[in-house]
């Protein structure tokens, strides 16, 4: 089965950004749906200017209205002429005329999805109106909620980039909802929202209160108390969001009452930036938690592995530094002085791996943390500074690896024979460009450049042949090098495909 990165490189080039913005969003839309009573549809434009259908979610508050999958199904007829009309408007597009698809008539909306002034993509909400009846308080608080968040994903502010440092869950709004105005009152809470504050401790009605108060009153931390008042109410809008670990408004906490631990996420609510409160869900994990404290023993026993990896990486990488050190012989001293430089790189991704809880490598921090080592090892007389000017992202441990080798051999071969001769302004930059299809990285240097013979499938180098291996095989991309087109020097063009 595709998943959404797989379609959106299928169908689109959009930017890295503009797909990391699209995640976040199908990432959030279960609460969309919930508030709605409603399935959710998100299309997309291809490059044959075809409306194509990359992901789908349905309700856990209502029934579907589109049993079938619709995934990969490219949009036809008057539902094509809809959706094209929100890729250039500003704006949520309702259709008037209900539309039957069997024996059940919806209502189409289409949300254009907005970013950084663009529409890069349209949500479909399709809501069933065959058995009209008159909403409960609960209903209409819940769809106008919906329609608030769903302005704002026309706006480009939903959803948030916010922070997630613990890696929390987001709590449904079957679990607890609190819709609070933009003076932190709360105006309706769901009947789950009260029982799980029954379980904290609370007695008395919620409507009509202070809710950063009343929830700040049960907590048993004082600090959690101030960081959950400050959260709610930064939300809602009562107060400015200050500055440090609250700049991200929408924040979620994991906070302990008297009788119970309870997961607490508010979401501000401003369509078209005016403040319109703010929607509070509430969890009770109290029996979750027990369960997590295994997991996290096992999480924590992973990248303890990693941390003794590193360690021991580490000690062969100084076994062979000292060896080199002790050798008389030019070539063996070379060869083992290699061998520190490839160890080391590798134990620098274990210990990023270490700290990471999902696996993952942000590859411009090894490369800033890696190209003091090989300037320092590799240079000679003459100084080579090494710069890099575009952002290379994270990758999974899989990808990170290889990549991480092949750069250092690059890099290092760079230092050693682009700059044998000598000379001043030594330079080496690194470029990369990344969407939703392939991480294009270029490495460039000034050098003395390439021999006019040189073939680097015939290279009997090791570090070449190694860089052969690694990009081909490990990671499937392709790998150049000729002339720099813009001077004297060298070029190094690598593509990696990451769907």
């Amino acid at each position: 089965m595709s998943t959404l990165a797989d379609l959106l490189a299928e169908h689109t080039r959009l930017s890295d950004a503009a797909a990391g913005h699209l995640q976040r969003l199908v990432a959030e839309w279960q609460l969309l749906a919930d508030l709605s009573f409603a399935d959710f549809l998100l299309a997309v434009r291809t490059d044959d200017d075809d409306v194509v259908t990359v992901a789908q979610c349905r309700p856990n508050t209502a029934s579907t209205v589109f049993p079938r999958d619709e995934v990969g199904a490219i949009v036809t007829g008057s539902v094509r002429d809809h959706l094209g009309r929100a890729f250039v408007a500003d704006r949520v597009l309702r259709d008037e005329d209900p539309e039957w698809l069997g024996a059940v008539a919806i209502r189409r909306e289409a949300v254009p999805v907005g970013f950084h002034g663009a529409v890069i993509a349209v949500l479909t909400r399709a809501v069933d109106l065959t058995h009209p009846r008159l909403p409960s308080p609960l209903e209409l608080a819940y769809q106008d909620s919906a329609n608030d968040l769903c302005q704002m994903v026309a706006d480009g502010t939903f959803p948030l980039q916010e922070s997630n440092t613990h890696g929390l869950s987001t709590p449904r709004a079957g679990d607890g909802f609190v819709r609070v105005d933009d003076h932190g009152m709360v105006v309706y809470a769901s009947p789950n929202a009260l029982s799980a504050f029954h379980r904290m401790g609370w007695t008395a009605e919620l409507t009509h209160t202070r809710l950063s108060e009343v929830t700040a009153s049960l907590l048993t931390d004082p600090f959690e108390s101030g960081d959950v008042a400050v959260m709610i109410d930064a939300a809602a809008g009562v107060q400015a969001v200050p500055a440090g670990p609250y700049r991200d408004v929408g924040m979620r906490m994991e906070a302990d009452a008297r009788r119970a631990t309870t997961l607490i996420r508010s979401v501000p609510l401003r369509p078209r930036g005016v403040s319109r409160g703010a929607v509070v869900l509430i969890r009770d994990v109290t029996e979750v938690k027990r369960r997590d404290r295994a997991l996290i023993s096992k999480d924590a026993t992973i990248r303890e592995i990693h941390h003794r990896v590193k360690n021991n990486l580490q000690s062969v990488s100084a076994l062979l530094r000292l060896q080199a050190r002790r050798t008389s012989n030019p070539e063996a001293r070379g060869a083992l002085t290699e061998a520190v430089r490839r160890v080391a790189s590798i134990a620098l991704v274990h210990e990023l791996l270490s700290g990471s809880v999902d696996e993952e490598v942000d590859l411009d921090e090894v490369v800033d943390r890696l190209v003091p080592i090989l300037v320092d090892v590799a240079s000679g007389d003459t100084p080579v500074t090494v710069r890099h000017v575009d952002r290379l992202g994270v990758l999974p441990a899989e990808f990170a690896m290889p990549l991480v080798m092949v750069l250092t051999e690059i890099i290092q071969n760079a230092i050693e024979h682009g700059f044998a001769e000598g000379g001043t302004d030594a330079a080496i930059v690194i470029e990369a460009d990344r969407d939703v299809r392939a991480l294009r990285i270029t490495v460039r240097d000034n050098g003395s450049g390439l021999p006019d013979d040189f073939d680097i499938a015939n290279s009997d180098r090791l570090g070449l042949q190694i860089v052969q291996t690694l990009v081909s095989i490990e990671l499937g991309g392709e790998l150049t090098m000729g002339p720099n087109p813009d001077g004297p020097g060298t070029v190094v063009n690598m593509t990696i495909p990451l769907r």
